[in-house]
């Protein structure tokens, strides 16, 4: 005898596809949030998690020396990347620059160290799920709805503002550390016509 019972999708209920890039408004709202708490760890990760567009495992993989020359934060600094093995490089601006430096000192790290340091023995640095759980709670916090927005969230937020502002393919490209063209159109979620047209603009 058949069963009458049909399976629910697995996707009923959830949104699936990419999350969603931060607005300027939001990425201020969180920083004030930040600022306002005193969360000086998390003001860090932020703002290197935005200025860096790394990936999760990339931006909690990064060591002290990745960022710092002596007693100095890197303004452009390169590290590679462990998904593709290919370097890429980024600029720190100055509220990065700033907020890292106040939390290199108030953790008092050394250059080896990693930068997030895990709170538990066993793990070397801040895990990519408790990661997504901070970046859940800073949604949160400033009214936004945690199941839309996630990690990649942060690596996608200045990439789009480069674009939106510039329309320079190419450019966001290389912050990203993309091999194809292809790629980084699929990741911005730019109309294909859009792209095209941009793509034959950009001599390669």
């Amino acid at each position: 005898m058949e069963s009458t019972h049909t399976r629910e999708p697995w996707n009923k209920g959830k949104l699936i596809g990419q999350k969603p890039p931060l607005k300027l408004k939001d990425i201020w709202a969180i920083r004030i949030h930040l600022q306002n708490g005193q969360q000086i760890r998390g003001l860090a990760m932020f703002n290197l998690a935005i200025d860096s567009k790394l990936r999760g495992c990339d931006l909690l993989n990064l060591s002290v020396r990745d960022v710092t020359h002596g007693n100095q934060i890197l303004t452009p600094t390169m590290v590679v990347q462990r998904k593709t093995q290919r370097p890429v490089q980024f600029e720190l601006t100055e509220p990065t620059r700033t907020a890292v430096a106040a939390w290199i000192d108030k953790a008092n790290l050394m250059p080896a160290q990693h930068l997030f340091p895990s709170r538990l023995k066993k793990s070397p640095h801040v895990s990519t799920r408790q990661y997504a759980r901070i970046v859940h709670q800073w949604i949160s916090a400033i009214g936004l709805d945690s199941t839309i927005y996630g990690t990649h969230t942060m690596r996608r937020t200045k990439a789009t503002l480069i674009y939106r502002r510039t329309k320079n393919l190419r450019a966001v490209q290389l912050l990203l550390g993309h091999t194809k063209l292809e790629s980084t159109v699929r990741y911005l979620g730019i109309e294909v016509d859009d792209a095209l047209e941009i793509s034959e603009q950009t001599e390669i």
